[in-house]
């Protein structure tokens, strides 16, 4: 792992394809990925696989139980997104290690937004009609920033 980039993580993550999609972008940002059980899916799910190609080797993986001791161990600089936060995404503080992106059809539970209101950002959306992003085109959109306003580009 690259200790300049971000870290990414997944709560709970519903959909296979989104997040074969984002190992296959963590692998290539050389960004470790954290996953929150419990899945919607398998591991071995070929879903999973396929969007990562032959890339999974190249993953700096993380599989953890429960969320908590993982923010516990990076000391709280961490970033939550939520379609629900005020502040945008470009205001992220230059220590955050951890990018939180919750569940694809739910995002976080309420607590969340309780506990860590202070760490929600949002990515802009200009048309009232639509709900969300996909979750792995949101997660490229924060880190490809991250690793920018690190000079890493």
């Amino acid at each position: 792992m690259n200790f300049n980039h971000p870290e990414i993580c997944l709560f709970q993550p519903e959909i296979p394809q989104n997040t074969g999609n984002i190992g296959r972008l963590s692998a290539a940002t050389a960004c470790r990925l954290h996953l929150i059980k419990p899945f919607g899916f398998d591991m071995s799910d070929k879903n999973v696989r396929r969007p990562g190609l032959d890339y999974w080797p190249f993953l700096d993986l993380e599989i953890h139980d429960h969320f908590e001791d993982l923010y516990q161990r990076l000391e709280g600089r961490v970033a939550f997104f939520s379609k629900f936060a005020t502040k945008p995404y470009t205001e992220i503080p230059s220590d955050t290690r951890l990018l939180v992106f919750g569940r694809e059809t739910s995002g976080f539970p309420d607590s969340f937004h309780r506990d860590y209101s202070d760490q929600l950002y949002q990515i802009p959306m200009f048309h009232s009609g639509v709900r969300s992003l996909n979750l792995s085109n949101a997660v490229a959109i924060v880190v490809y920033d991250q690793l920018r306003q690190r000079g890493l580009f």
